[in-house]
């Protein structure tokens, strides 16, 4: 009988987790304007170059944005696994692999610029938003391909005369640094407008499709295209930081699973890959079964 009373008094309180939604949201904007924060380079059209750039930040910033003060995870390790002189940077390395082993997928969910886009390109109404699809499963193993192959292998063995490889995820895919620099700099720049080629069009259109496909289906790039966000996945499971699910609180009532929009279950895995860390299912469950911390 308790149980069920405190069902009933969680169920009056199930928009709680929409109030949770409005903070995160609100801590990545805060986010998004501390590491972008030179507020010189969108009036000047130029790059910040201080110390801080040699600083990686833990989400997908892009280096060229006029406003960015630290530099990309991604676009960092490009640049040193295609540079004929390193091929590998333990900083960069050791830094990502610290970030997931102590938060996983929480950069995701709180720290990433391009998450909050897309989180605020979902909430505009449209007549059949796609929770999910016959090969969505499938398609989230792309993002893992897109690593190992456009992040690692190209700018590794695809190489000009003099041994150096092109950053190719930025080059031929991300439409974060689409947004965030290529537009930027060419509205700034009359000097770029003139350069302006094939490969500009086409990062072009990946973004516009992101951002209208964002409409619809929740966070494609974090879904399925996103090299970052596969890395950091893989120390969802054993991260310092981590959900846990009280199986003795737990009624099965199925409600953390139907506010999911990475569409995990909580209750088979509270650590999922696929688990972006935002708290819906925690905020959402009546019986607080579900909690996070430090992993003891």
């Amino acid at each position: 009988m308790d149980r069920i009373k405190k069902f009933m008094k969680g169920s009056k309180k199930k928009d709680k987790y929409k109030i949770r939604d409005r903070f995160r949201h609100q801590f990545q904007a805060l986010w998004f304007l501390v590491t972008n924060s030179y507020f010189e380079g969108f009036k000047t059209g130029k790059i910040y170059g201080g110390d801080l750039k040699k600083v990686c930040v833990p989400g997908m910033n892009c280096y060229s944005c006029p406003g960015a003060k630290g530099s990309c995870p991604i676009g960092s390790l490009q640049a040193v696994i295609g540079n004929s002189n390193y091929k590998f940077s333990y900083y960069i390395v050791g830094f990502i692999f610290l970030i997931g082993a102590l938060m996983g997928r929480f950069v995701c969910g709180w720290l990433c610029p391009f998450g909050l886009i897309q989180d605020l390109l979902h909430k505009i109404p449209f007549s059949k938003k796609i929770e999910t699809f016959k090969f969505d499963k499938h398609l989230r193993k792309l993002k893992y391909i897109i690593l190992i192959i456009f992040v690692i292998i190209l700018p590794l063995f695809l190489v000009d005369i003099l041994g150096q490889g092109s950053p190719y995820f930025c080059k031929l895919i991300c439409p974060v640094g689409m947004l965030e620099g290529g537009l930027p700099l060419v509205l700034l720049n009359k000097s770029m407008r003139g350069a302006i080629g094939f490969l500009y069009y086409w990062k072009g259109a990946i973004l516009i499709l992101t951002l209208l496909v964002s409409i619809v289906i929740y966070r494609p790039f974090c879904k399925y295209i996103c090299p970052l966000g596969a890395i950091y996945s893989v120390f969802n499971p054993i991260s310092v930081f981590r959900y846990k699910l009280d199986e003795e609180k737990c009624i099965s009532c199925g409600r953390c699973k139907k506010v999911c929009q990475m569409n995990v279950d909580p209750v088979e895995n509270s650590n999922h890959l696929e688990c972006i860390r935002c708290g819906r299912c925690k905020n959402a469950c009546p019986m607080d079964a579900i909690s996070y911390g430090v992993r003891k």
